[in-house]
């Protein structure tokens, strides 16, 4: 364990922490050693033994007597980084509260409403959607009191379509996005993750030929009509010939190519001979694999109505250029528990997610007491409030059951941030505080995040220490190493250090650990409980 710890603590010990069922009958309050008198208990060696059995290569650290040795050494280095306060850098800092918001975020999710959008998701990946849209964009830095006029603007939008007059007319007239112009509206078709969330959720829950209630996106309001909604055909995996001179001499070559592949040709040689689409031709023409929605509508089109693989279409125009695509393989779409793992991933990363943050912002707002103290609340609706000298505001704001935050941590909250109003921002600093209050006390309802958290914290101290007394020495101290190896030429069969200075480095390393833990044992004393070692051996029926 401790060799795990030390050398590889960055890539897998303190990423999967599961405890395992006890084989104990012993208490796990049983003391295993002490180390100047502090306690090292079972339980905690039953944790690591048991996780790392596994991973360990070497079959003599397997042994009850073995590991724990290490455990000693790992648990004598823990002391001395903790002496030293490797703690309390702020590289150490940071890197904690970095691995801290990374283990906290699953705690974050709700897992049934997660499971819902799985589904919902899984749903979507089985058809594909057309939709036109209109869009009214809305600035940056606009306050959400001053939104009314761009909603007023996408409803005024809608009623003209309800109203028969056609989508096309409308769009031109009222929508802010660039290409409607070119589309009139029309997006095309898509499935689920291809949009961003709050636009597929329209979309989706909208009827074929149905108009949407106008909704809001990070890019403004929209409305979308839903025009058709067809089972997907999957993703395609395609490859391609493209010639980029889209004038009458691009056409010629095209056409010869197709000549010489209904002759027999071999594709492969010709995509090489001919071909224009440099970051293919290393492939032979292959495309990464693509659904609905996510090529030019001509070139989707055209590989979509191949039937068969090893089939060719005929030449077609893009704005690329002239193509012709070859169909290598079709993913049709498979089943929920082929799909799940994967659309579970891709729900957690998109807005879908996000939203079920807000799920458990709720449920903890429900599960709180949080009390505003509105008197204290009304100083900050007060003209040049951010100008006040924040000293003279220490009245308790607002509580979460028994946590108090005072006025001077909104007013540190509201400083810079001057765009939206104070109402709005109060409820989002509220919003952020019972969620700090549930990130602060998770180590106290959530045993398992507690020990994971440890490990993690106690492993990087030892890396750090390891990393200062050892791995930097060993660099940085060239004349100690130069010592080192004139000490030992003898287990060497070269005379110069630069003949192979990393094995003298490795051995170097070797000797500053030694000499480490040398004085590590002096400086500390440990007693060891023999009475409770004979236990763990005989519970692993180990042959020791």
């Amino acid at each position: 364990m401790y060799q795990v710890i030390n050398m590889r603590i960055k890539k897998i010990v303190i990423l999967s922490l599961l405890v395992s069922t006890s084989l104990f009958s012993q208490k796990n309050s049983d003391v295993l050693f002490k180390i100047d008198g502090e306690p090292v208990f079972v339980s905690e060696f039953k944790r690591v033994y048991e996780k790392n059995l596994d991973i360990l290569s070497d079959d003599k650290q397997k042994g009850v007597h073995n590991y724990l040795d290490l455990f000693i050494k790992y648990k004598l280095k823990l002391k001395e980084a903790y002496r030293l306060q490797l703690d309390t850098t702020r590289a150490y800092k940071r890197e904690i509260e970095t691995y801290k918001n990374q283990l906290i975020a699953p705690y974050l999710l709700d897992t049934v409403f997660i499971s819902k959008l799985v589904k919902d998701a899984y749903h979507r990946t089985k058809f594909t959607v057309n939709a036109s849209h209109i869009l009214v964009k809305i600035p940056k830095g606009v306050l959400p009191k001053d939104t009314l006029q761009f909603y007023t603007k996408i409803s005024k939008a809608r009623e003209e379509v309800l109203s028969g007059v056609s989508f096309s007319k409308v769009a031109l007239k009222y929508s802010d996005d660039q290409s409607v112009k070119d589309n009139f509206g029309n997006l095309g078709s898509f499935t689920a993750f291809k949009m961003v969330y709050p636009f597929e959720n329209a979309a989706y829950r909208t009827k074929v030929g149905g108009v949407s209630k106008p909704f809001r996106t990070r890019f403004g309001y929209h409305f979308v009509k839903v025009n058709d909604l067809q089972l997907s055909a999957g993703e395609i995996e395609v490859a391609h010939i493209l010639i980029t001179d889209k004038s009458l001499k691009g056409k010629i070559v095209i056409d010869s190519i197709y000549k010489g592949l209904m002759k027999g040709a071999d594709f492969n040689t010709l995509v090489l001979k001919y071909s224009n689409d440099k970051n293919s031709v290393s492939s032979k023409g292959k495309l990464p694999k693509f659904g609905i929605g996510r090529m030019p509508k001509p070139f989707e089109d055209h590989a979509f109505e191949i039937k068969k693989e090893n089939e060719i279409t005929k030449p077609f125009k893009t704005r690329f250029g002239w193509h012709i695509i070859k169909l290598l393989k079709k993913f049709p779409v498979t089943s929920f528990a082929e799909m799940k793992t994967e659309l579970t991933k891709k729900v957690k990363a998109s807005g879908g997610a996000r939203m079920s943050d807000l799920v458990v912002l709720n449920k903890l707002k429900n599960k709180y007491q949080i009390l505003v103290n509105e008197k204290a609340k009304e100083f900050f609706n007060r003209k040049g409030i951010r100008g006040l000298k924040k000293d003279i505001l220490q009245q308790t704001l607002l509580s979460i059951n028994k946590k108090k935050i005072r006025q001077d941590v909104f007013f540190d909250y509201i400083r810079n941030r001057r765009h939206k109003s104070i109402a709005v921002l109060f409820n989002e600093f509220r919003d952020q505080e019972v969620l700090n209050y549930f990130k602060e006390n998770l180590k106290f309802t959530e045993p398992e995040f507690a020990k994971t958290l440890k490990e993690y914290e106690d492993g990087i101290v030892v890396f750090d220490l390891m990393q200062q007394k050892i791995w930097q020495k060993s660099t940085s101290d060239t004349l100690g190493l130069q010592e080192y190896f004139s000490n030992h030429k003898s287990d060497y069969n070269f005379t110069e250090l630069k003949d192979n200075k990393g094995k003298v480095m490795s051995d170097y390393q070797t000797f500053l650990e030694n000499e480490l833990m040398n004085s590590l044992q002096q400086k500390y004393k440990v007693t060891i409980r023999k009475r409770v070692i004979k236990k763990l051996v005989k519970q692993y029926h180990s042959n020791e």
